[in-house]
């Protein structure tokens, strides 16, 4: 950082500047016009002696310096706000804060007991629960933007991670479905079938897609799309329709539509939802307790999934 008296106001721009790699998108960050962030922009460049943020065709890119500036910004501000604050840490029984969180609808239902666990210590927080994009994840931004993203890898994603949550996936039918022999469903069936199929943006393939495409099995024209695996049991029920849907999933709204679920018959696919942040993040107090006391509620009250091999 400087030492030629930046402005302390400067600062938060400055991060948003560096993050967003774009004056518009950082103006609507931290809601500044754009001229005002155009300004801002002109006078950082004169504190540091550099340009910053240099076009590229249509969009920006960071100079050298800049990315050299980026982390130590991301570690210091949330310093500086702190002590500006006079905050001397995190105390959850009074604290008032938002976590946003990114997950699947699939992930809600998993971790709704854990997160109503890390609520019931926390009168004054609240949780904003925000959808995976259906554009390719843009990693640092999605998790600069939102405390957690809670995924499976291969999506793009990188940062600080911990296991979270495991399942696999099944197969869903209608429980007299006249494809079923014996509780099981042939591989030649479930390539036969009509598929019901839950898609979160063609740049969003989940564990289960990626399988079945090196397999060779084509699933790109199904019978029925849905945006959200909680809805397939309901489309699945009463027709020959196949879904592919996490095993627990399966389990917990299975009976209530008359839907099963059997064994995926082109073999275990696991599901290994992580829990992903931004280093930036690590010297938030309040960060770090909501983080631990998620995982912490995980891991008492989900077990472990069983170790499967496939057939």
């Amino acid at each position: 950082m400087p030492g030629n008296g930046l402005d302390l106001n400067l600062l938060v721009p400055l991060r948003a500047l560096l993050e967003e790699a774009n004056v518009t998108r950082a103006g609507q960050r931290v809601q500044m016009g754009q001229s005002s962030m155009s300004a801002a922009l002109a006078r950082l460049r004169t504190v540091f002696n550099d340009e910053l943020l240099v076009r590229v065709g249509r969009d920006y890119e960071l100079t050298p310096f800049a990315r050299m500036l980026l982390p130590q910004v991301q570690a210091t501000l949330p310093i500086i706000e702190r002590v500006l604050a006079g905050e001397q840490g995190f105390d959850p029984a009074t604290a008032r804060r938002t976590f946003s969180v990114m997950m699947t609808d699939y992930g809600l239902v998993r971790l709704h007991c854990a997160l109503a666990t890390v609520l019931s210590e926390a009168p004054g927080v609240t949780i904003d629960v925000v959808p995976l994009p259906e554009r390719p994840m843009e990693a640092d931004r999605d998790l600069i933007n939102h405390d957690l993203v809670i995924a499976v890898p291969g999506i793009g994603i990188e940062g600080r991670r911990e296991p979270l949550i495991d399942d696999h996936y099944v197969c869903l039918v209608d429980a007299a479905h006249p494809a079923l022999v014996d509780g099981r469903l042939s591989l030649e069936d479930f390539v036969r079938l009509p598929q019901a199929v839950a898609q979160f943006g063609r740049h969003h393939l989940t564990p289960a897609d990626r399988h079945l495409r090196e397999l060779g099995i084509d699933r790109s024209e199904p019978r029925v799309t849905t945006s959200s695996f909680l809805a397939l049991p309901s489309i699945v029920a009463g027709t020959d329709l196949v879904a592919v849907i996490p095993r627990r999933l399966a389990e917990r709204l299975g009976p209530a539509t008359g839907t099963v679920a059997v064994e995926a018959p082109f073999g275990i696919v696991p599901i290994d939802l992580q829990l992903w942040w931004h280093e930036s993040h690590e010297a938030d107090p309040a960060h770090a307790w909501f983080r631990t006391r998620l995982l912490d509620a995980v891991r008492a009250l989900e077990p472990a999934e069983p170790v499967a091999s496939s057939r």
